[in-house]
């Protein structure tokens, strides 16, 4: 899940807080904000869904796990997105709209990277030599950059083009728009791209290839970029907050930063960063490898979409159904409860993966075996989003009021790097920890491309004495069983800690340690 960037909010008496909240919200003047909003966070989700596209189609190529591996720093640009975020609120043309002032390029930009990428896509990923994951990765990580500073951007602007009263509708835009982005990316990608939906839903004369590549899918996302920014550059202004506003709120960067360094030196911060970098190191093999090694079994990379789109319900309902057990001065434990469930379920995932080949029939899975997926997955995604919601819950009532967005910030940025750099790593060394041969000479190791396409001219079959990805699902089990040890105890320690603990005193040396 993406995180958000949110403007630093001052606190406040209690009395203006509560006077506030009792503003009642009317969406007159907003319709059209809110429509825009949504707009805009679709198209932000379009790149990431093609990005979560990109490693199923290289799996059905047969790329290396080291391969993944490097392809997967794509995604840490919304990981790191805080390095910069502070030069976007401080640097901006005034004429023009401080939101605007990046929002404006950066569409552009995202426009232009799909132009440029649908002309050689195509060839990176189906080149008979291999695909190249070097320019893959490199461009993909532009786009993802362009699309993460493009969020920033948005998120800004939200907080001032709605009226205070309707901010709180900002993250519903935020969470609908992005999520309708995503599923054109990729679940829509996905289906016309497949030859198998295409011939069966589109066509009446069958054809080896689907409706889209890659490519061509780019080509027309581009230009949709191109005119809808042209005409927010034109037809949109952008109102600056009123006086009071920007006193407490148009911070420096260099003052941004500052406070991102006080924050960071409180214990208790110090303490829940190194929860928060370790925790999903137990689930890394799980979450960033199970999906490709489904595909190398054979499961239809389509079926993926089909299965994102079952959970789309769920993800809608559990949030409510959460919603009583994390308000609170406790919501950390259901973390704790769930976290062990989550860790006994690396061994249900590992054992659908090794059971799945047995269930083929015929080059095909029977349709029990899809819902048998379903079902796996959507107790997965519970786990999941029951262990986000209570974080985002805590990091509420912990954050100091004085720093909001960039306190909240900060913890989010730790979250989202705490499961990126384990899930690279773990790819890394899934190949390491494979042990193959070929049926045909014992010599051949399998080891890569060139020694399986040997193998294969033989009319030989590689085959896994041991495969890399079970031996990391029980090291991360077992790292998970130890780290549930001390993590789970230091998380009802710092959620028992007095909210003075998780407060920034400026004038206090002792902060400035």
């Amino acid at each position: 899940m993406v995180s958000l960037e949110q403007q630093v909010q001052p606190a406040g008496t209690e009395k203006e807080k509560e006077k506030k909240e009792k503003i009642p919200s009317s969406l007159d003047g907003d319709r059209g904000n809110i429509a825009l909003l949504l707009l805009l966070y679709l198209l932000q989700g379009i790149p990431l869904g093609l990005i979560a596209t990109v490693p199923l189609i290289l799996q059905n190529k047969g790329v290396l796990y080291t391969d993944q591996a490097m392809f997967s720093l794509v995604g840490w640009p919304f990981s790191i997105k805080l390095l910069w975020a502070p030069i976007l609120d401080a640097i901006y043309v005034k004429s023009f709209g401080r939101r605007k002032t990046w929002l404006v390029p950066i569409q552009f930009l995202i426009g232009l990277f799909m132009l440029v990428m649908s002309f050689q896509v195509d060839y990176w990923i189906e080149d008979p030599e291999g695909p190249h994951i070097l320019p893959l990765t490199a461009m993909f990580f532009a786009l993802n950059f362009l699309a993460a500073t493009q969020d920033i951007a948005v998120d800004g602007w939200a907080l001032t083009m709605l009226k205070r009263e309707n901010v709180g509708h900002a993250s519903t835009c935020n969470s609908m728009g992005q999520t309708a982005g995503y599923l054109l990316g990729y679940v829509v990608f996905m289906a016309l791209e497949s030859a198998d939906f295409c011939n069966t839903y589109l066509r009446s004369v069958p054809q080896p290839v689907g409706v889209v590549t890659l490519g061509s899918f780019l080509m027309y996302c581009g230009p949709v970029f191109l005119v809808t920014t042209t005409l927010v550059g034109l037809l949109k202004t952008e109102t600056e907050p009123q006086r009071e506003d920007q006193d407490q709120t148009c911070l420096s960067v260099i003052n941004t930063y500052r406070q991102l360094l006080l924050i960071a030196r409180l214990p208790a911060v110090r303490t829940m960063a190194v929860v928060l970098l370790t925790y999903q190191i137990a689930f890394s093999a799980n979450d960033s490898v199970t999906w490709l090694k489904l595909v190398s079994a054979g499961v239809p990379k389509e079926q993926f979409a089909v299965v994102t789109m079952c959970m789309l319900p769920l993800k809608i309902t559990l949030p409510v159904l959460l919603a009583k057990y994390v308000v609170g001065e406790t919501p950390m434990d259901v973390f704790n409860k769930v976290y062990p469930c989550r860790l006994a379920f690396n061994l249900v995932t590992a054992g659908f993966v090794w059971v799945t080949p047995h269930l083929m029939v015929k080059h095909h899975f029977p349709t029990y075996y899809y819902g048998l997926l379903v079902l796996i997955y959507g107790v997965y995604q519970v786990w999941l989003f029951s262990m986000f919601v209570t974080q985002m819950a805590f990091y509420a009532r912990v954050s100091d009021p004085a720093f909001g967005g960039t306190y909240m910030t900060l913890l989010n940025t730790l979250t989202n790097l705490g499961g990126s750099w384990p899930r690279t790593l773990v790819l890394l060394f899934v190949d390491g920890l494979t042990f193959k041969y070929c049926s045909n000479d014992t010599k051949n190791v399998c080891s890569n491309p060139d020694l399986v396409k040997v193998c294969e001219d033989g009319y030989g079959l590689c085959h896994s004495y041991v495969d890399g990805y079970y031996v990391l699902v029980g090291i991360c089990t077992v790292i998970g069983l130890l780290w549930m040890g001390w993590g789970r105890r230091t998380i009802q320690d710092l959620q028992g800690r007095d909210l003075t603990d998780w407060k920034v005193n400026a004038n206090n040396p002792k902060d400035q340690k």
